[in-house]
């Protein structure tokens, strides 16, 4: 990142001195005007300074939401909490008090029987006030937001001064570790999905990046993409994906050996291919056109489903300037 910063260009006034010389006669005089001297000039060095990332570690406070309602809600539990244990306290001595004259014949059984029901509803009531405290507090703990491991800090859509709620997104952790690839399947060939299934990432072009197998199949069908989810893990390193990528990839439901020809060796005639292939004539080895069936693409590379043989030698340059049966030298 090139960090720019405004010269500051202080001006150098130059004052002149004009010299005024009288005389008598027809002589004059003018005075010289001084050497321009260099203007004091303020610079910067311009240098590239790496662009940081927002990396965090596991229960940082990322941001913090205003609690002063909460916590007045806190301290407002509190108090009832307080309030319930110097009830419940005042209960439990008076349980003892009546007990004592119960036991004494001094009060009658209904009268201790009034003391521990007292008792056991101040009971009941400190420890809901408790629990209800308790929740509070937790819920004040929300809002202070921490991260939930070591990761990335995404986009901050929010400002200091906004009104959040429950839904609104704040921001993101990632972790970018362990990432899973999400293939959509139709539904029509949800009989040959299997559990290690190959699936292999490809780029735009079809170039490889990795391969790995199905680990999770779904058992329910997309809704809105009629298909089926499954998922692959990722092995690859970090710096090649990212979460939520776009990729491609390619479900290999079978695999067969079958040969291969370079795409350049193909050529079409009313719809058909051919390929060269070299031969042995009387005379040497010579150039014959052969039709093949074709099949995927592999890569820069055509499967040939007929038309050639195990040890057949086809023919990959120059065969622009090529005819049936002319003469060859296999290089």
């Amino acid at each position: 990142m090139v960090k720019l910063k405004t010269f500051a260009v202080i001006p150098l006034v130059l004052l002149m001195a004009f010299a005024v010389v009288t005389s008598s006669g027809c002589s004059s005089t003018e005075a010289k005007q001084p050497a321009p001297q260099p203007l004091p000039v303020k610079t910067h060095t311009i240098n590239l300074a790496p662009v940081p990332r927002l990396d965090v570690r596991a229960g940082r406070v990322l941001m913090t939401i205003d609690p002063l309602k909460q916590q007045a809600t806190v301290d407002q539990q509190r108090s009832t909490e307080a309030q319930k244990k110097a009830t419940f306290d005042y209960s439990q001595q008076e349980v003892e008090r009546q007990r004592g004259l119960y036991q004494a014949g001094v009060t009658s059984k209904q009268s201790y029987d009034f003391a521990v029901q007292a008792f056991e509803n101040s009971k009941a009531d400190w420890e809901s006030a408790t629990a209800a405290r308790i929740t509070q507090q937790r819920q004040l703990a929300y809002y202070n937001l921490t991260a939930p491991f070591a990761g990335i800090i995404g986009d901050i859509p929010v400002h200091i001064g906004d009104y959040v709620s429950p839904q609104t997104l704040l921001t993101t952790v990632d972790e970018n570790a362990e990432l899973e690839a999400y293939v959509y399947i139709p539904t029509e060939l949800s009989a040959n999905i299997r559990m290690g299934l190959p699936v292999q990432i490809v780029t735009s072009s079809g170039e490889l990046i990795e391969s790995t197998k199905i680990n999770f199949i779904s058992q329910q069908v997309d809704n809105a993409l009629q298909s089926i989810l499954v998922k692959a893990p990722i092995h690859k390193s970090l710096d090649t994906f990212r979460n939520a990528q776009l990729v491609k990839a390619r479900v290999v439901w079978s695999t067969a050996p079958a040969p291969t020809v370079p795409v350049l060796a193909v050529t079409r005639i009313g719809g058909q291919s051919f390929v060269y292939v070299v031969t042995q004539a009387d005379k040497g080895s010579v150039a014959k056109q052969r039709a093949v069936t074709l099949g995927d693409t592999i890569g820069n590379d055509y499967a040939v489903i007929g038309g050639l043989k195990p040890g057949d030698k086809v023919i990959v340059s120059g065969i622009q300037f090529l005819i049936d049966g002319a003469p060859v030298q296999p290089i």
